[in-house]
């Protein structure tokens, strides 16, 4: 095996390269709760019965909705 193959790549301009997206959905409920996170972005695993766990499942599933937390996220970070 090459040794340039089996160490991860460098991405110095993504700012999300590292992060895990528990982590991340952690941070952002720390910091508005549940129900400001429901105001910021409007979807329901944010609104009903909300768990880190129900809202990672469906993230994982949904793109969209990941990319607007990754969104609110940097934003957050950039406010900083």
């Amino acid at each position: 095996m090459n040794k340039e193959n089996s160490q991860p790549k460098q991405q110095p301009n993504n700012p999300l390269h590292g992060m895990k997206l528990a982590t991340i959905l952690e941070l952002l409920v720390e910091h508005y709760g549940w129900e400001g996170l429901a105001m910021e972005i409007n979807i329901n695993c944010f609104k009903s019965n909300p768990s880190i766990k129900s809202s990672l499942t469906f993230l994982r599933k949904t793109q969209w909705a990941r990319d607007k937390v990754e969104r609110l996220y940097l934003d957050l970070e950039n406010k900083k």
